[in-house]
């Protein structure tokens, strides 16, 4: 069975290379090439030795995943649909902004997190994906991207793995994938402009500061425990104590001297006054010098099956004034690609629900579903407001 490229970092195929008795420039090479270049023909490889395009002919091939669908926003957002094989389905966004262009990365096939706001997480979890196949969605998108909009220059400033999946969750296929979006032989990106999403896996944001620091971004979405171990299941095994200890470790390593929390407006669950107050409390509690930490309200996309309302815009500009005026730099993300599910929490693919999450949570909705106020979503302007990228 011959070895897929995209599943090495330089290292990696420089290892790979030299099991070939081949130098490590020679990696080099045909690392630029794969992902400089988009290249998948080892033909076309014009400066590698014939002896060595000959050996990866019969040792290794440059694969990326089958495209299922592509579907195209109103505002220029791009969402792919990629088969990752037995039935599981992963997605991609690609945002343009006039100043960046930030893709948005899936790391698993479902999540095994269960976020009550994250349609991903009601899918349940099917499988990690390999470094391969994380890489490949932004091979795909940066190499389609150029051929559309005609184009040599880099189109991809920004990734952000907050697709599909808890990325500290498959750390062993994140931290080489990483490694490829930041060598300056691979996609050239820096550390600042590419961001890890976690939910709170306390021992591999340690983990992550040490191996591979990036920029950081948390999702809290609530200011006390007792809500959050409601939102965000992995509260019960990793408390908000232990998570903002965690993040103050990590800006010793970090390239940015800050962590995002994102926090999804919830109507009626986490945007009262109270639960303003209880954020900058809580940000008081564990401040460090400086700006260590900046807050980006994201108004929630609602889907069926979470029982969940989109705060007010009146409420979001509210919540966030509050903020602001403790000293906590505070945006509220504008919302994108809604109008083909591919906004923040929407991203769900076609993933088998091997874990019974749906019968789990259809359960524990019931309970829920009293606990939230029967208030009817409101229609929100989200045209003065900005996203805050990566």
């Amino acid at each position: 069975m011959t070895a897929n490229l995209l599943d090495f970092d330089l290292d990696g195929l420089a290892a790979f290379c030299e099991r070939l008795g081949e130098k490590r420039f020679r990696a080099t090479q045909l690392f630029r090439w794969i992902h400089q270049r988009g290249a998948t023909d080892f033909e076309q490889m014009s400066d590698l030795a014939k002896s060595l395009r000959n050996k990866l002919a019969t040792s290794a091939h440059v694969q990326g995943l089958p495209l299922i669908s592509q579907h195209a926003s109103t505002d220029g957002t791009i969402k792919w649909l990629f088969d990752v094989g037995d039935g599981n389905a992963v997605e991609a966004v690609f945002i343009p902004e006039s100043d960046r262009g930030t893709l948005c990365v899936s790391s698993q096939a479902g999540c095994a997190v269960g976020c009550r706001f994250c349609s991903t997480g009601h899918q349940g979890f099917s499988r990690n994906l390999t470094t391969g196949e994380i890489v490949a969605q932004l091979w795909f998108a940066e190499h389609f991207l150029r051929k559309h909009l005609n184009t040599s220059e880099r189109v991809i400033s920004n990734v952000v793995m907050m697709g599909m999946g808890e990325p500290l969750q498959n750390y062993n296929a994140l931290v080489p994938a990483l490694k490829v979006m930041l060598d300056d032989h691979g996609y050239g990106l820096s550390r600042r402009r590419v961001t890890v999403s976690t939910s709170g896996v306390v021992p591999m944001i340690d983990r992550l500061g040490l191996d591979c620091p990036v920029a950081l971004a948390v999702s809290l979405h609530a200011p006390n425990d007792a809500l959050r171990d409601n939102l965000v299941p992995l509260n019960k095994k990793y408390p908000l104590a232990e998570l903002l200890e965690s993040c103050n470790r990590y800006l010793a390593h970090a390239p940015r001297d800050f962590i995002t929390f994102e926090y999804c407006m919830l109507d009626g669950v986490n945007d009262q006054p109270e639960h303003a107050q209880q954020l900058i409390a809580l940000v008081q509690q564990y401040r460090q010098p400086g700006v260590w930490c900046k807050f980006n309200l994201i108004p929630f996309n609602p889907f069926p099956a979470s029982g969940l309302l989109r705060s007010p815009m009146a409420r979001v500009t509210a919540f966030a004034k509050m903020l602001s005026d403790a000293g906590i730099i505070t945006t509220v993300r504008k919302t994108r690609g809604d109008d083909i599910d591919a906004a923040c929490g929407q991203l769900a693919g076609d993933v088998k629900d091997r874990t019974q999450v749906v019968k789990r949570m259809a359960q524990q909705r019931v309970v829920m579903m009293a606990q939230v106020p029967a208030v009817a979503p409101a229609v929100a302007d989200d045209s003065a407001h900005h996203i805050k990228g990566a």
